[in-house]
């Protein structure tokens, strides 16, 4: 099976009462306001090492400022106990530059948070990594070309980062196998027209060294980007090296070529007209502190809730301006200009269906 993590779909299937609890409550805010998101991501971080030609956030302005080790603890034991399931640290910085990173997701696993991390795994601590090989459920490292060459230009660094990355995931795995841990690691490619002939390499590279998984996925244009440089890659062009990817996929290894994701990019069009899974089950905290219900809206008023240094995450996730998104979302906001594959169009696709059933549903 290529894609048993279904990173090419969705997982929401696998959180009945919690959609339950949104379906059952219809229209009533003092239901709706008690459904708290299943995932959040977390920018610990907002500087980056990396300048990357496809950076989405570069809009955000890579300020080197990191979130309150305090603070962010204890927002992480708040929800936990409100129902978050699980933290992916990323966002618009590399989340390995945030000191305490390790102890955090400690922390996380401590609480009953399941942890996640995307990173460029350059600015790697051994210590740190370490700690969180140990607590994560996967790390997977963004690695988007297949020479050292192709990898400076795109991620708009060194060569010597491409090597540093490489002997990084060697060392991850020799941990991992050492000790016998179940961290996923995995790595993720972009799709780009600068690196589709070394798709093949990567994916090579990646199975010979040990690697569970090689992503590889569409760009999808941020409506903010200060950058439209790949806004019209066809990617029907493309579909072929999915094909010549499956030779790669054994037992131990698989290539999650995402053919679903690169196909709604070329047909640019939604199966529904309202976003239901804002402001549910998806949250952001942005390294400055403030909470966001859409990626696709960092950064703007509407779409932010509060901050974590005035309020705790309950009384944000509760509070007034969620309610003042919610009915801006559900009365005002056209999808029409929304991204195109956003992080929540397969849950969106199914909230939709459950709307909106056909009318033999019930013949199962």
């Amino acid at each position: 099976m290529s894609d048993k993590f279904s990173i090419d779909s969705h997982k929401l299937i696998f959180h009945p009462i919690r959609v339950s609890k949104w379906y059952e409550a219809g229209d009533d805010w003092e239901k709706l306001k008690k459904v708290y998101p299943i995932y959040v991501e977390v920018s610990p971080y907002g500087g980056c090492n990396h300048r990357c030609t496809f950076c989405a956030l570069d809009y955000m302005g890579y300020e080197n400022i990191g979130l309150e080790f305090d603070t962010l603890k204890n927002t992480l034991t708040n929800m936990a106990e409100k129902g978050v399931k699980s933290v992916m640290f990323a966002g618009e910085g590399e989340p390995l530059l945030f000191k305490g990173l390790d102890l955090i997701v400690e922390h996380c696993s401590k609480v009953g948070i399941d942890t996640s991390l995307t990173t460029n795994f350059v600015p790697l601590n051994k210590k740190n990594i370490e700690r969180c090989m140990e607590n994560c459920s996967w790390i997977k490292v963004s690695l988007n070309a297949g020479t050292a060459k192709s990898y400076a230009e795109i991620h708009q660094t060194t060569e010597k980062d491409f090597e540093r990355v490489m002997s990084n995931l060697k060392y991850a795995l020799e941990y991992k196998r050492k000790n016998n841990l179940k961290c996923t690691l995995g790595v993720q490619m972009l799709l780009l027209p600068e690196n589709k002939d070394e798709v093949e390499i990567l994916a090579k590279e990646c199975k010979d060294m040990g690697i569970d998984y090689l992503v590889v996925k569409p760009y999808s244009q941020h409506i903010f980007s200060e950058t439209d440089k790949y806004a019209n890659i066809d990617y029907s062009k493309m579909m072929y090296v999915g094909e010549e990817l499956k030779k790669f996929n054994d037992d131990k290894f698989h290539v999650v070529f995402r053919a679903n994701t690169m196909q709604k990019h070329v047909e640019k069009k939604q199966p529904y007209d309202k976003c239901h899974s804002t402001p549910f089950f998806w949250g952001y905290i942005a390294a400055d502190g403030k909470v966001f219900g859409c990626s696709a809206y960092l950064g703007e008023d509407k779409f932010c809730y509060g901050n974590i240094y005035n309020n705790s995450f309950q009384d944000i996730w509760e509070g007034d301006k969620r309610k003042e998104s919610y009915e801006y979302v559900k009365n005002e906001l056209d999808i029409k200009n929304c991204r195109v594959n956003c992080r929540m169009d397969e849950v969106n696709r199914y909230l939709w269906d459950l709307k909106n059933p056909n009318n033999h549903v019930n013949f199962i």
